[in-house]
């Protein structure tokens, strides 16, 4: 089915899920390019050194910016798949790159963690950046809500321009929310704050493996102009389920804080923009469950059912990982 390996351009490539993108193609074995902003006195030592990793492992770095149109055309013209994981302050400087693919003419590919976009004119793909909940099936708390809404704006402007997509609903970065829930890393720490009643059931899917369907997706005729959603059967638990398993696996017992609902709304209310939004996000995921709250369409393709041959991490297996090696924590960018 895949004889002949895609060449793929990746978007924000130096980014949180981007990385994992570059090393997931590249492990597979597709010429892989990374656009990125051109290098100054005050980019930060770990980007250069990031940049050294890729282009010792193959990669073609392209440095440029978003408004340059021309450059833009000339590299998605050399390539096949168009993958973008850009950060949310991004999100809508995406639009520069479908006028991009446009104007390029060719078949390519735009892919986003959480949109995917199939077939860039006919024959490509394009997967936007999303890598996240399905945007277009759930209701959530107003700065989420004006996060997605960006989202969907991306997705309808491909759909208009008539490019093959793939939409790519990934739920959540399985070892972002290990870090973020259960403080591994601090081993002084006695208590684990729980969200609501802690019953919701969410989707926790490990990068390693996100980036690896993505690529896969990319480059399947089966998905093209679908929606795939990672919803691995093994990976949906909840944070009292999740909290127990990591107590069994460190033979602790932690205290349980529990941030009711209610003072939830009122914490969510007296924060400004944008540090409202990842409360609004841990509402929407934690609170109110939305990642389990919608029936997936007809049309639509769970992704373990897709690839049942790959051995995904289970969640029993991400907290081995934070046993031995664990994963640093990390922050997102909203601003």
């Amino acid at each position: 089915m895949e004889s002949v390996l895609s060449i793929i351009l990746i978007f924000g490539g130096t980014g949180y899920i981007g990385r994992y993108m570059v090393k997931a193609s590249v492990k597979m074995g597709h010429p892989t390019y990374v656009y990125s902003r051109p290098m100054t006195p005050q980019t930060h030592p770990s980007k250069i050194e990031l940049l050294k990793e890729f282009q010792s492992m193959g990669v073609n770095i392209v440095q440029g910016e978003l408004d340059e149109h021309e450059k833009l055309v000339s590299v998605i013209q050399q390539v096949d798949v168009v993958i973008s994981a850009l950060a949310y302050p991004q999100v809508l400087d995406q639009l520069k790159i479908i006028d991009a693919i446009k104007v390029a003419g060719t078949s390519k590919v735009f892919i986003d963690p959480a949109l995917h976009f199939r077939s860039l004119i006919q024959t490509g793909s394009f997967l936007p950046s999303d890598f996240g909940v399905e945007e277009d099936r759930v209701t959530v708390l107003s700065p989420f809500q004006e996060f997605l809404d960006k989202k969907r704006i991306i997705r309808r402007a491909i759909e208009a321009a008539g490019i093959s997509y793939t939409f790519v609903s990934a739920s959540c970065f399985g070892a972002y929310f290990v870090n973020y829930l259960l403080h591994p890393h601090d081993y002084s720490n006695d208590s684990i704050t729980v969200y609501g009643s802690g019953e919701a059931q969410a989707v926790l899917n490990y990068e390693e493996d996100i980036a690896l369907y993505t690529i896969k997706v990319a480059n399947d005729p089966t998905a093209c102009n679908r929606i795939v959603i990672f919803l691995p059967p093994k990976n949906i638990i909840s944070q009292l389920e999740l909290i127990a398993l990591w107590e069994k696996k460190t033979e602790s017992i932690y205290i349980l804080i529990t941030n009711f609902k209610l003072f939830f709304l009122c914490y969510f209310s007296a924060l400004p923009n944008p540090q409202n939004i990842p409360v609004a996000i841990l509402h929407s995921i934690f609170v109110k469950g939305v990642l389990m709250n919608f029936e997936i369409g007809e049309d639509d393709i769970e992704v373990s059912k897709l690839y049942p041959d790959i051995n995904y991490h289970t969640i029993d297996q991400l907290l081995h990982i934070f046993l031995t090696n664990p994963p640093s924590p990390c922050s997102a960018a909203f601003e």
